[in-house]
């Protein structure tokens, strides 16, 4: 074969020839080298070497017949010119038959032969020269191994969360029982709050009324100092902070102490509500059927984690079920807001665990288009671990009575800094819901959706929320620790929802000075309680 190029370069002729050494020859007119037949050249090999990769491919392919001279050429150049590749064939049969077989923890018990590392078994079988068989049987017993005690370790992890975020940590004990002995011995710590001429201003629409509701008195410290050093018209706040019977005297004499004038505040058990009575208040009914419930986990945490068959997302979450705030008046207060407060027309609820970090009176702004609850979305956003929240998230949609009333993909809200339209409220069967679908939830022996007061309200504020802007209210920083500080820092109100609570050791190291520059450590309590500001 030759190949025949015009001195022009216009024109190509492929003539047949002898042999390769013929196939290869060129014969061009003129005498000057060009850059225009070089990169025709270049041009024509590109084209057969990718001819002979094609033709090795195909063969590969087909297997089964014999491999053509070009063929045999790309299979014997490929490795050369591409670095070479280790032939690969199918897994023996021989490794399947031991991998699937059963491999109980007492066959592993006491085991000391058995690999800990990769780097041990490669040696153990290179020196040994196992066979298939012998390879997949070290193989499975060390990555069982493995997974019993990644599985335990995963437990344990779940047992000290559990301890440290459902106990009550020394510092907060001592400074809930130093402010209780203070109100018994100092009457500036028994002041009425708010003062007598400033009562008329907890009814007044006017005002920034703000709900807190809590039991910890050193988080509702920091809530309220937050709030109040970040507006800009602090003398138009009002905070109700709402606290059980125990907390009431340390959370009195705290506020007395340390007043947040020129803001109102107002200080209010349980109790001091008239219509909070058992035959009024279907939440303590449904506390005490709750509490029925959960007492299957008599046993307690010990019990649950000895559990060997159990998977360690079911142990999270029995251990989440002894919790001591999923039992807690203060876990359903916000749902009773309008019976709370009859004469406001909107006001804003907060968490104990969350930092106030701009003026919020803005809220008061939003148009809530006759909704109910002024909330952020959960399902979009940057951070993917914590915006990717939907009805699904939270509902058991194997459960037929959620899979026909609910979309799964339906996008799901926060709770922590909510708008509420208490007008807009009292139109509506939102209470009466919740309390149905508590009762739902209890004869499904809790298996409607996940612990928490957040899925009842999904349901029961269904078609009435309005959106508001993610400024408002960051989530996330109480379980995860990729959040950056300069991220949290430009948020309206940052949430520490999760068991990394910033008042606790487990908090996350970076975040937690957006909520301790909030305490003063000179304070005399403070101090006393050897409470860290950092």
């Amino acid at each position: 074969m030759q190949l025949h190029i015009s001195p022009s370069l216009r024109h190509v002729t492929v003539v047949k020839g002898k042999g390769l050494r013929e196939f290869i020859k060129v014969k061009v007119g003129s005498r000057r080298f060009s850059y225009q037949m070089m990169f025709y050249s270049l041009l024509f090999f590109t084209f057969l070497l990718r001819l002979v990769f094609v033709l090795s491919t195909v063969d590969t392919i087909d297997g089964a017949s014999p491999c053509s001279s070009l063929a045999c050429l790309g299979k014997r150049l490929k490795p050369k010119l591409l670095g070479g590749r280790i032939e690969t064939g199918n897994v023996p049969e021989a490794i399947y038959q031991v991998l699937e077989q059963p491999l109980s923890e007492e066959e592993l018990k006491g085991r000391s032969d058995i690999p800990q590392t990769l780097e041990d078994f490669m040696s153990e079988v290179k020196r040994s020269k196992s066979d298939a068989r012998e390879f997949a049987q070290k193989l499975k017993e060390m990555v069982t191994l493995m997974e019993q005690r990644t599985r335990t370790a995963k437990i344990q992890e779940y047992l000290y969360r559990h301890v440290a975020s459902s106990s009550i940590p020394k510092q907060l004990h001592c400074l809930a029982l130093k402010l209780a002995n203070e109100h018994s011995i100092n009457v500036a710590a028994r002041l009425q709050l708010p003062e007598a001429e400033l009562v008329p201003t907890l009814v007044e629409n006017n005002y920034f009324h703000f709900v807190l509701a809590s039991d910890n008195v050193l988080a509702a410290s920091v809530v309220a100092k937050s709030l109040v050093q970040n507006s800009l018209r602090p003398h138009k706040i009002v905070l109700h902070i709402i606290t059980d019977r125990k907390t009431y005297f340390p959370m009195q004499a705290w506020f007395s102490l340390h007043p947040l004038s020129p803001a109102i505040i107002e200080v209010k058990a349980l109790h001091h509500f008239d219509w909070l009575s058992k035959g009024k208040v279907p939440v303590l009914e449904a506390m005490e059927k709750d509490q029925r419930v959960r007492s299957q986990f008599r046993g307690g945490s010990s019990v649950i984690v000895a559990n060997n068959n159990e998977n360690p997302v079911v142990v999270a979450a029995k251990l989440q079920a002894l919790s001591p705030k999923y039992n807690s008046m203060m876990n359903h207060i916000r749902i009773h807001l309008p019976e709370l407060f009859p004469s406001l027309n909107k006001v804003v609820f907060l968490d104990d665990d969350v930092v106030i970090q701009t003026d919020l009176s803005p809220l008061w702004d939003i148009d809530m288009d006759g909704k109910v609850n002024g909330a952020v979305e959960t399902c979009r956003g940057e951070d993917k671990f914590v915006m990717s929240k939907k009805f699904k998230s939270y509902l058991n949609f194997s459960n037929p009575i959620i899979a026909t009333n609910f979309d799964p993909e339906e996008c799901a809200w926060a709770y922590g800094m909510n708008v509420f339209d208490l007008a807009a409220w009292r139109k509506t069967n939102i209470t009466s819901t919740y309390y149905h679908w508590l009762d739902e939830n209890l004869k499904s022996d809790l298996s409607l959706w996940q612990l928490g007061t957040l899925p009842p309200g999904l349901i029961a504020f269904h078609g009435h929320v309005q959106t508001i802007d993610p400024f408002w209210h960051m989530l996330g920083l109480g379980y995860q620790e990729k959040t950056s500080f300069s991220d949290a820092e430009s948020a309206a109100v940052v949430h520490f929802n999760g068991r990394a609570k910033p008042w606790l050791d487990i908090a996350f190291p970076h975040l937690r000075p957006l909520w301790a520059k909030y305490l003063d450590s000179s304070d005399r309590f403070i101090k006393s309680c050897h409470i860290r500001a950092s």
